[in-house]
């Protein structure tokens, strides 16, 4: 009996060759204008990477450049106080990756001497930098054969090989030979992301207009109805008794979340979670990526007995968007 082939391995043997020349032409012709794609200084192409990840770029484009007007160098963000990064980071969202890279800044102050590592291993090591993001600093910053495959880039691939329930191991080593085939390692992984960004979407592929339909297996299909392989997380309810304290001269009494769970070591109200729903509708739903959180606001002019400060300007905190929103509910002036 003839052992069966693995579709990777058939893969490997088949006549697909990887589209180098034309997706490479097409990306110098097309790129968008951003920011990080004219400079090599792997500070700058570190933030840039940890603050797209899961954010879009039409937000990220301000925040990127006031970031390095607040932290111009690693030592200078190593040395600036939690809540001041927080801050800076307010409005982009998943404030853990704003935790890693100051964490990050500071392990490069004491394991590098306040040096970028040029190594792949030493990348990745640093706190919230994975293989993809580490990948991409490699290649962009030092020219390593260290391939990206982020979101977009998965999705091309599983497209082009016709792969759609691919895993990650798979994935990984069709990246690797995609790289090593363009010798053009950083002009590579930045037109693999621009390709599925722009022209192979999720929910729609431009194949009358991509330069390499021909290359690809799943070119005019009905991709929208192709499987994924990626398990969905269920959102849970959560139900918060919100405290607003407020006093005419000493302002909204906040206090600073715990360093881990939702909103970790962002300044809010008072919170009590609740063990049931409440027989009243809330005051503000906020829904986060797995978490739907219902707020019921107890409004109170007497002393809080929690811990925490009376803030008159909150301008200089980081406060998490669903506060600020709710807030504005209550004409609670946010802004100082």
């Amino acid at each position: 009996m003839q052992a069966s082939i693995s579709p990777l391995k058939s893969l490997m043997t088949n006549s697909f060759s990887v589209p180098c020349k034309p997706l490479l032409q097409w990306y110098r012709a097309n790129l968008r204008e951003l920011p990080w794609r004219h400079t090599s200084d792997p500070y700058q192409i570190w933030v840039s990477e940890i603050m797209l990840q899961q954010t879009q770029v039409k937000t990220v484009l301000p925040r990127y450049q006031q970031w390095f007007q607040l932290f111009p160098s690693i030592q200078h963000l190593a040395v600036a106080p939690l809540d001041d990064v927080l801050k800076a980071w307010e409005g982009l969202g998943y404030y853990r990756r704003a935790r890693f890279i100051h964490a990050a800044a500071q392990q490069i102050i004491a394991k590098h001497d306040g040096v970028f590592p040029e190594q792949f291993d030493a990348i990745v090591n640093l706190p919230g930098i994975g293989k993809s993001t580490a990948g991409a600093i490699a290649s962009f910053c030092f020219d390593m054969n260290t391939p990206v495959l982020d979101g977009n880039v998965k999705r091309v691939l599983k497209r082009w090989h016709e792969l759609p329930e691919a895993t990650d191991k798979q994935l990984w080593r069709l990246a690797q030979t995609a790289i090593d085939t363009s010798q053009k390692f950083a002009t590579w992984n930045q037109a693999m992301m621009e390709l599925g960004a722009t022209m192979c979407q999720a929910h729609r592929a431009q194949c009358d207009d991509c330069p390499v339909s021909k290359h690809c297996k799943s070119a005019f299909s009905n991709i929208e109805k192709q499987p994924s392989n990626k398990k969905k997380t269920a959102v849970k309810d959560v139900f918060w008794q919100i405290n607003l304290h407020t006093h005419p001269d000493k302002g909204l009494w906040l206090q600073q979340r715990p360093n881990k769970g939702i909103w970790a070591s962002l300044w809010t109200p008072p919170i009590i979670e609740l063990d049931t729903r409440p027989n009243v509708e809330p005051c503000y739903i906020h829904l986060l990526t797995h978490r739907r959180l219902h707020f019921y606001t107890i409004q109170s002019k007497s002393e809080p007995v929690s811990k925490g400060r009376w803030v008159t300007d909150i301008t200089d905190l980081a406060l998490p968007t669903g506060i600020h929103r709710l807030l504005s509910k209550y004409h609670i002036n946010t802004m100082g």
